[in-house]
């Protein structure tokens, strides 16, 4: 027979299952700063997904908010996790059939730990599952026969070894007892080994006779102790031989060996010895190992003719640290003895440390203060003494350090202040080495992101920013763009950028320009004037999205930038609408005879307001000039008689803008020595005048007429239809509304008549003719121009409205002298 005896790495994994309570109570109490409670279930295997096991947050006396804002979890280090946790209910469920044969194997009791962890603050609870065994297994042989050959010399008490049955099953639930078929010649002897596995032997009773029986069949029944009861059976076939009546026997009963763990395939063990007294092939004797069912076989080889015990398979410490084996030594004859093997494992640093991530966060945001917990990671190592001793550290140099508050358990904090514009991102690796020779380490690299905080204010790239545009701009027009950046990331480093709410001039400045709140784009809102404003100041505050916003602000200084737009305005002489205005020069006057001066100004500004003078046309030109830069009018040659009395020149100012702008001024000079003379030259507009007058009479009296007949018909039409529909109103007695009908295209009364727009009526005629036409003119006021002459002679002048529709650039014209 042979069994296993569990190694201390399964005391790690299953806590109350070896014996280490006190330990665990040490340990908890250490640990109370962190652990806040320790609960322990049990359940019967195979039990379905979803079954409860515990109501977590009641035993732990913790609430259902708790849980939920803790984030609760289970972290059991294992890739298969065999419970849930309903943070939601607080209870603990059944995630995955749990098979207690399968999980345990032969170790009472069965049981598994995990943590539940909570965070905000961090708390750590410990839970132990113990799995309790069902009768679901029946006792197994693992093989159909047992054959023996004995011999008939066989003396009383004679045992033979029979195979054991296995149980996966544990408690009251594993084998029980044997039992063998009534027979005359053999009885069961049932007997433990130093784990409790109980093994059965054949006792010969009495003495066999190979005439009488040669073979005799036997079965072996084992039952197991559980409720309902199970059974299996193995056939045993006795074949009788001749005499042989010593059986081998073992020099020792116990063997004891030491094997290393991982020692390679064929390393020896040692060597068993049995020796026979019978002579000849009766004294030969074979070495075999007498239980196969536990499956040893696969980990150990004996060479059947000479005992040596060699290694078949991988040693592992952390499994078992120790095996017992049973040999059987048997002669020609089919005698048999038995002893025991006992091998024990050592221990080498094969195994490297594990670390397990408990919890994890990242990002961690860059105003956490130093010694804020990112992380909680478990290490352990498989192996035993100094081999299994771990220590911890973080590689290279970083902003961060690792704690160590618990056995086992480390905690990751920062130990700088973070800055996320600094460093945005770090892979802290942690680096666990055991203390075995030589020395193993795992490296595990966490990456920890950092978040962003609103720490940074927008800055622009310039202090202040100057720009041009031209004066009569489009509104919409593009000033200049300003930009500026933030160093955060994402909402908080997204700019807007607004106008700050200022006068210019006593408006607001939102009337003038606009700002794109995305792209920084300032616009224009009106068409500018730089005859009316030189430059705009104006501050942009750039905000940002973070809670709080940040923002700072620049000042955007705008020239604005003058266009040749106004012609020259001239000031003198005036020029009127209704009345002539003549300058007299005597006959008598010299060469450079100053006749006037015309004066002009321009309101825009550099070039564009430099004007020059020029005569573009007079009744004779080779009397007159006209000065370029200062506008005099002077004569060019002595006035004689032959000169026309009546001169009319007409002057340019043009400025220097490009392209140039103009204006025309018409002076009519007199040429006469008295105001009587310059009468009678003028007497004959006077005709003129009253024809013109009169003709205008006319044509306002016909379309007053015309006016008048239309309005009447409109109002008689409208009369009638008002009478005809009072009529049938009262012939049809009827109180519903009756709704008038109008004709198509019905025209209003209020006053505006069938003509839509008020025309004017031009009379115009030339100076030398007494012929005259009419022409129609642009909507907008008259110009009428009248001269009466006094009894005394004087002139008296009557100048009626000017359009504001004149454009300035048009010749003025000159009324008629009465």
């Amino acid at each position: 027979m042979a069994c296993r005896i569990s190694p201390h790495s399964r005391c790690v994994r299953w806590h109350f299952g070896c014996g280490q309570n006190w330990k665990l109570l040490f340990f908890f109490l250490y640990l109370i700063q962190v652990v806040s409670g320790q609960i322990r279930y049990s359940i019967p295997e195979e039990m379905k997904k979803g079954s409860l096991i515990g109501n977590v947050a009641q035993d732990l006396g913790l609430d259902l908010k708790r849980l939920r804002s803790g984030r609760a979890r289970i972290v059991t280090g294992e890739n298969l996790q065999y419970t849930e946790l309903k943070a939601d209910k607080g209870i603990l469920v059944v995630k995955e059939r749990i098979d207690r044969e399968q999980f345990c194997g032969d170790e009472t009791p069965c049981s598994f730990s995990f943590e539940v962890i909570l965070e905000n603050p961090m708390e750590l609870h410990q839970i132990t599952v113990e799995i309790t065994d069902i009768n679901d297994h029946s006792p197994t042989f693992k093989r159909d026969t047992i054959r023996f050959e004995i011999s008939e010399s066989a003396n009383a008490g004679a045992r033979f070894s029979l195979t054991s049955a296995e149980d996966p099953d544990v408690g009251v639930n594993d084998l029980r007892e044997y039992f063998l078929t009534e027979n005359e010649n053999f009885v069961l002897k049932q007997t433990s080994n130093a784990d409790g596995k109980k093994y059965a032997e054949m006792v010969l009773q009495k003495p066999l006779d190979r005439e009488t029986y040669p073979n005799l069949s036997l079965k072996l029944i084992a039952v197991d102790g559980g409720t309902p009861q199970r059974s299996g059976t193995v056939n045993i076939d006795i074949t009788v031989l001749d005499a042989n009546d010593n059986a081998p026997v073992f020099n020792q009963s116990v063997y004891k060996a030491t094997v290393m763990e991982n020692a390679p395939r064929d390393t020896y063990v040692t060597t068993v010895n049995a020796s026979d007294a019978d002579f000849g092939s009766n004294s030969i004797v074979t070495y075999s190992f007498s239980d196969l069912n536990s499956g040893l076989g696969n980990l150990f080889m004996i060479d059947e003719k000479t005992g040596v015990i060699f290694i078949r398979g991988a040693i592992d410490y952390e499994k078992y640290i120790k095996y017992e084996l049973r040999i059987d030594a048997k002669d020609q004859g089919g005698l048999t003895d038995s002893s025991k093997v006992i091998i024990e494992v050592g221990d080498v640093n094969d195994n490297s440390p594990t670390i397990s991530v408990m919890s994890f966060t990242s990002p961690v945001s860059e105003d956490s203060p130093p010694g804020t917990t990112i992380g909680i990671i478990n290490v352990k190592d498989l192996d035993s003494g100094e081999n299994g001793k771990v220590t911890c550290k973080i590689e290279q140099n970083t902003a961060f350090k690792i704690k160590s508050n618990l056995r086992n358990y480390y905690t990751l904090v920062t130990d700088t202040v973070l800055d996320r514009e600094s460093v945005s991102e770090y892979n802290i690796t942690v680096v666990a080495t055991d203390a075995g020779r030589p020395p193993l380490s795992t490296r595990k690299t966490f990456h920890l992101k950092i978040s962003d905080v609103n720490d940074n204010a927008p800055v622009f790239s310039q202090s202040v920013y100057n720009a041009f545009i031209a004066e009569n701009n489009s509104p919409g027009t593009s000033v200049l763009t300003v930009r500026a950046k933030d160093p955060d990331e994402n909402q908080n480093s997204r700019i807007s950028y607004i106008l700050e709410d200022t006068k210019i001039g006593g408006s607001p400045v939102s009337e003038y320009v606009s700002i794109n709140a995305e792209s920084g784009m300032i616009h224009a809102v009106r068409s500018f004037d730089y005859e009316q404003i030189k430059h705009l100041v104006v501050v942009i505050k750039a905000q940002d999205g973070g809670s709080p916003p940040l923002s700072s602000n620049v000042t955007v200084k705008i020239l604005i930038q003058d266009q040749n737009d106004n012609p020259p305005q001239v000031l003198y002489p005036v020029q009127t609408g209704g009345s002539l205005v003549a300058e007299m020069v005597p006959r008598s006057a010299d060469v450079g005879y100053l006749v006037t001066k015309v004066v002009a100004v321009d309101v825009d500004s550099g070039q564009n307001a430099w004007l020059s003078y020029k005569l573009q046309k007079a009744t004779d030109r080779a009397l007159f000039e006209v000065g370029l830069q200062n506008g005099e009018i002077r004569t060019i040659r002595q006035v004689t008689d032959k000169d026309a009395v009546k001169q009319r020149l007409t002057i340019i100012v043009e400025d220097n803008g490009q392209p140039s702008r103009s204006a025309t001024v018409i002076v009519n000079v007199v040429v006469a020595d008295s105001f009587p003379e310059v009468l009678s030259e003028f007497t004959d507009f006077i005709q003129d005048k009253e024809y013109n007058d009169n003709l205008t009479f006319y044509l306002v009296l016909a379309l007053a007429v015309v006016s008048f007949l239309f309005i009447t018909c409109l109002v008689v039409i409208i009369s009638v239809k008002i009478y005809r529909w009072r009529q049938s109103r009262i012939m049809c007695h009827s109180n519903l509304p009756v709704i008038p009908y109008y004709p198509p295209r019905y025209s209003d009364t209020l006053g505006t008549g069938t003509l839509q727009h008020v025309y004017n009526y031009e009379v115009c005629r030339t100076t030398d003719s007494r012929k005259s036409d009419c022409k129609f003119g642009r909507a907008g006021s008259q110009n009428v121009l009248i001269m009466d002459p006094s009894s005394t002679g004087t002139m008296q002048r009557i100048q009626s409205e000017k359009s504001i529709l004149d454009e300035p650039d048009s010749p003025l014209e000159v009324s008629q002298i009465m």
